[in-house]
C-alpha cells in the first residue's frame, strides 16, 4: 500500500515538474525573444540573444572579464558559443580585448557601453512597468524568493546532470544521426 502511494506521489510530482519545465522552456524562449526585440528597439540590430547576453555579461560591473568568467556568469559550458559571440562583438566594435600575459580580458567599448545603456533605457520604459504592475501589492521579498528559487533550480539541474553523467553506462552509444 505504501509503495502504491509512493509511486502515485512520484508520478503526480513528475507531472507537476513536467508542467514547471514546460513553463521554464516557454519563459526561456520568451526571454530570448524579448532580449532580441529590446536590443533592436534600442537601435542595434543583427545580434543573437547569445551575443546580447554576452555583451551584458562583459558590461556587468564594467570590468575586464576572461572567457571562463563570462561562461561562468552565464552558466555556459560550451566556451565555443561564447567565443563566437565575442568575435562578433569585437567585429561590431561593441567589445575590445586586452591581453594580460597569456590571458585575454574582454570589456565593452564606448559604443558597447552606450548600447547597453540604451538597452537598459528601453527595458526600463517597457518591461519594468509591466513587471512592477504584476508584482504590485507584493513585497520585494517575493521577487527575491522567485530569484532564489530559479537559482536553486539551476543548481539542482546542474547537480542532477552531473549525477546522471556519472551513472551513465561505460559504453556510450553513438550519437543519434540527424543527417540523411
Amino acid at each position: 500500500m505504501d509503495d502504491d502511494r509512493k509511486t502515485q506521489s512520484v508520478q503526480e510530482f513528475s507531472r507537476i515538474l513536467s508542467d514547471l519545465e514546460f513553463a521554464i522552456v516557454n519563459l526561456s524562449f520568451g526571454f530570448h525573444k524579448w532580449v532580441e526585440i529590446c536590443m533592436s528597439a534600442s537601435g542595434t540590430r543583427g545580434l543573437s540573444p547569445m551575443d546580447i547576453l554576452v555583451l551584458h555579461g562583459i558590461n556587468l560591473r564594467a570590468r575586464g572579464r576572461r572567457l571562463a568568467e563570462i561562461c561562468m556568469v552565464l552558466n555556459i559550458d560550451d566556451t565555443h558559443l561564447v567565443s563566437y559571440s565575442l568575435k562578433k562583438l569585437l567585429a561590431a566594435d561593441l567589445a575590445r580585448v586586452h591581453r594580460r600575459g597569456r590571458e585575454s580580458h574582454y570589456e565593452t567599448t564606448e559604443l558597447g557601453d552606450r548600447t547597453c545603456d540604451e538597452y537598459r533605457r528601453v527595458r526600463d520604459e517597457f518591461l519594468v512597468p509591466n513587471i512592477q504592475w504584476f508584482i504590485e501589492g507584493r513585497s520585494s521579498t517575493e521577487m527575491q524568493q522567485v530569484t532564489l528559487f530559479l537559482k536553486t533550480m539551476t543548481a539542482m539541474y546542474d547537480q542532477s546532470g552531473r549525477s546522471a553523467t556519472a551513472a551513465a553506462p561505460s559504453v556510450i552509444p553513438p550519437p543519434v544521426r540527424t543527417k540523411r
